[in-house]
């Protein structure tokens, strides 16, 4: 008797994922940006495969503002039970805690899961600007200080950075719009109320492709293989690089087989053909790591990125 009373009791205190079986219910994806957006589309285009092969549905809910701040807080504080994950970019996990007097830290309160994509922006201009070049467009701003624009998804995004950095490497004063997200942003410039914009290719390869809008310049250490024809800023000037990556991560305190899991499918789902053709057909490519190296590579792009919000002096307001 009791030894039945011993493996009755063992059976009933035994983990609850081990009776339950990860995912039993939908995953809902945070974006910290708007819809049609680059983060909001890749995100997307991932959920779907991701969904089907853990055999639940995953979800993306939109939580834009405050650079990304607004939905990072939302992951901080979900349950850490695999249900709630994060699709950041470089902004919301190694800018802005350098921006802003955060309630939590982004490196300690948030698990990496693992990168998805890595990728340079486009300097992309409305065609009224009159520069058909990279180097016609310095010289304009040269000219007329202050006079031409550039929008980015966000304060402290990867856009942002990339503005700036130029804007302190090429030696011209260009004025920053920031919107809530790239999917706003590539409308202000497609309606012409932006000049310029630090897009990613994402939001505008589309737009780039039927002339209405002029890509000019990446902003990768070098030209890149989805369009191998757009001169890297680079090239005009050396050690200039700001590239962009989203990667998945999850609340702090969530178990490890469950960060294993979600770790294992998005490599697999990264690593199927139909999501890299159709991130392919965005102009960007897989790049997946482990939890791991997300880690030690976010701590890298914190350092980076700090230094360059101070000597930028860049501010949140």
């Amino acid at each position: 008797m009791r030894l039945l009373v011993l493996f009755v009791l063992g059976i009933l205190s035994s983990p609850v994922s081990a009776q339950t079986g990860y995912p039993t219910r939908p995953i809902t994806t945070v974006v910290g940006f708007a819809p049609g957006g680059g983060t909001d589309t890749v995100s997307r285009i991932i959920a779907k495969t991701l969904g089907e092969q853990l055999g639940q549905q995953v979800l993306t809910d939109n939580k834009a503002g405050a650079g990304g701040n607004i939905a990072s807080d939302l992951v901080v504080k979900a349950a850490p039970d695999g249900y709630t994950i994060y699709l950041a970019n470089v902004g919301a996990i190694a800018v802005n805690p350098h921006l802003l007097p955060l309630a939590f830290d982004p490196l300690k309160d948030l698990a990496p899961i693992g990168m998805a994509v890595v990728f340079p922006n486009l300097v992309v201009v409305h065609p009224s600007v009159p520069a058909n070049s990279f180097a016609e467009f310095v010289k304009l701003a040269k000219a007329s200080p202050g006079k031409y624009t550039y929008g980015s998804s966000g304060i402290g995004g990867a856009g942002h950075l990339a503005g700036e950095l130029l804007k302190m490497m090429a030696g011209i004063d260009l004025v920053h719009v920031p919107f809530k997200g790239g999917g706003p942003a590539m409308q202000a410039m497609l309606g012409g109320q932006i000049s310029a914009y630090m897009a990613t290719p994402v939001a505008a390869g589309p737009h780039v492709k039927t002339g209405k809008v002029k890509a000019l310049a990446t902003t990768g250490p070098k030209r890149d293989p989805f369009m191998a024809d757009v001169p890297a800023v680079a090239e005009f000037y050396p050690g200039y690089q700001a590239t962009n990556w989203y990667a998945y991560y999850a609340p702090a305190k969530t178990p490890r087989d469950v960060i294993a899991r979600l770790h294992r499918e998005i490599v697999k789902a990264l690593g199927t053909a139909e999501v890299k053709d159709l991130l392919a057909k965005q102009g960007v490519e897989p790049v997946p790591g482990t939890p791991e190296e997300l880690g030690a590579f976010g701590k890298r792009e914190s350092d980076t990125w700090g230094r360059v919000v101070k000597q930028a002096n860049i501010t949140a307001n």
